[in-house]
């Protein structure tokens, strides 16, 4: 009996070191929780004040199952609730640690990169800039003559002369110049070679060209300061506005290109009621850089979301605090990450050759979901109508973002996000928004209102040629004005379609 109680008290020093190697684990990773939840500045300060109280109460239940003294079933007890608990935390640390990083990673974004090529006919001897050293280079006479005035100084550079040029007047002139061999060479926004390839009479513009040369640098978006009714507005208490640009095109959503859909989003945290304004992408307004010439409000993308911006806001007479721009093409991989969403469709159509939907529920896969955003040819409304279905795809992915199938492709998913979304807001400003729907917990009404026109043919800013356009019906101009006045006057509206 003596000799059993001796073994006993010989043993139970190892498993008192265990116990407090288990409560220090516990400890530590229970404040790195602590630590990532705080610098994600996501949580509430209530909430988190409650979290820290709830993992101290059980760091000091899991220490006293596990006391040297205390049977050994309780300490297998306190060890397993400890290391589960552990276990947990590691992953809630992995997941906010990756969400905060995305979150930085698609928020504060102030560049935007611009990329110009230089284009030889496909059966063109000329291989590099250098073989074209001698050309004529035809370039765009008053249209983004910035970037264009960019690309030259480093053809200059590279080849150390200066190449002859010749300005043409829109991009149609300018494809026109070199299809006809007036000029052996042109330099252009590579976004502008989809432009012209979409043109009656264009459509195989892409594979008569060849690209010798390319040219990429950043710029700042030159943003306002947000204004402190914005940041009053961010802590709950006014509204603010921000303009979602869809890009519905392959390549990196900082490049300059068309935005196909352009929604206004009018925000009023007072009331709780999120109105969205969507403008379809031919509407023919007056750009903000063309000196009162009308284009296609698509094209305004070309010259820089600043423009669509400022173009927007002379349409509706409303003040954009703020961009968020959408790559429905990088939809594709996020979609598949989440295995898939469940997107409602108001018509039933097809997209040939693979594609069929139908009124009601589609569970749609990323290839499926692109398909149904940008079909616009199957509907009477057009651009109008897949406005509204690349709506209803975001809708699709926020709802699926919401459930516990998330976690199973975290990293996928977070990485679908990063390449497919961008805005200046500041992380600081979103974390604010985030945090106080987390302590509220309150529901948002939204009311979507689309403006609308009629289809007719005419010249713009960026095409000589007469080419398809919507003239703006002023009435549904003149209503959406109206609801956005009433949302920001803390007015609940009803929209009337």
């Amino acid at each position: 009996m003596t000799a059993k109680k001796n073994e006993n008290r010989g043993t139970r020093p190892v498993w008192n070191v265990i116990g407090w190697i288990i409560t220090v684990i516990q400890i530590v990773v229970s404040a790195a929780a602590v630590f990532f939840l705080n610098r994600s500045d996501l949580v509430p300060v209530k909430m988190m004040a409650a979290g820290i109280a709830v993992l101290a109460v059980l760091i000091v239940v899991c220490r006293l199952l596990m006391k040297r003294k205390i049977r050994p079933v309780r300490f297998v007890v306190g060890a397993v609730i400890a290391l589960a608990v552990s276990a947990v935390l590691l992953a809630a640390s992995y997941y906010v640690l990756t969400l905060t990083v995305t979150l930085q990673d698609i928020t504060d974004t102030t560049e935007e990169v611009s990329s110009v090529g230089v284009y030889v006919l496909a059966d063109d001897p000329a291989e590099s800039i250098q073989d074209a050293a001698d050309y004529v280079f035809g370039i765009l006479e008053t249209i983004d003559r910035e970037d264009t005035d960019n690309a030259v100084v480093q053809i200059n550079t590279e080849l150390d002369a200066f190449v002859q040029v010749e300005t043409y007047a829109g991009m149609d002139d300018l494809a026109d110049a070199l299809l006809e061999q007036d000029c052996g060479a042109i330099v252009m926004s590579r976004q502008y070679v989809e432009v012209i390839s979409e043109l009656e009479g264009y459509e195989d513009f892409e594979d008569q060209i060849r690209e010798i040369g390319s040219y990429e640098w950043s710029s700042v978006v030159e943003t306002e300061e947000v204004s402190e009714s914005t940041v009053e507005a961010i802590n709950g208490y006014g509204v603010f506005t921000m303009y979602i640009s869809g890009i519905d095109t392959y390549g990196a959503i900082s490049t300059k290109s068309r935005s196909d859909v352009n929604i206004i989003a009018v925000v009023n945290t007072n009331t709780k009621q999120i109105l969205l304004v969507s403008t379809p992408r031919d509407y023919y307004v007056p750009l903000s850089i063309s000196g009162g010439t009308k284009d296609k409000l698509t094209h305004a993308g070309l010259y820089g979301v600043q423009v669509s911006m400022d173009t927007l806001e002379m349409l509706y007479g409303v003040d954009l605090d703020y961009y968020f721009r959408v790559n429905f093409s990088g939809f594709e991989e996020l979609i598949d990450a989440l295995g898939g969403v469940t997107v409602i469709s108001e018509y039933e159509f097809d997209v040939e050759p693979d594609f069929h939907y139908v009124v009601g529920e589609n569970e749609l896969s990323g290839i499926e979901a692109l398909a149904f955003a940008r079909e616009r040819y199957s509907f009477a409304e057009g651009d109008r109508q897949r406005g509204e279905n690349q709506m209803a795809v975001i809708t699709g992915v926020i709802q699926k973002l919401q459930t516990p199938s998330v976690l199973y492709n975290f990293s996928d998913i977070m990485s679908g996000l990063e390449g497919s979304f961008e805005t200046n807001m500041s992380y600081s400003d979103l974390s604010t928004l985030v945090r106080n729907q987390i302590s509220a917990g309150e529901s948002w009404d939204v009311q979507t209102y689309s403006v609308d026109g009629t289809g007719t043919k005419a010249s713009t800013y960026s095409l000589s040629k007469q080419v398809y356009v919507m003239e703006p019906d002023q009435e549904t101009v003149d209503y959406a004005i109206e609801l956005i006045e009433a949302v920001e006057n803390d007015e609940i509206v009803s929209v009337e379609e």
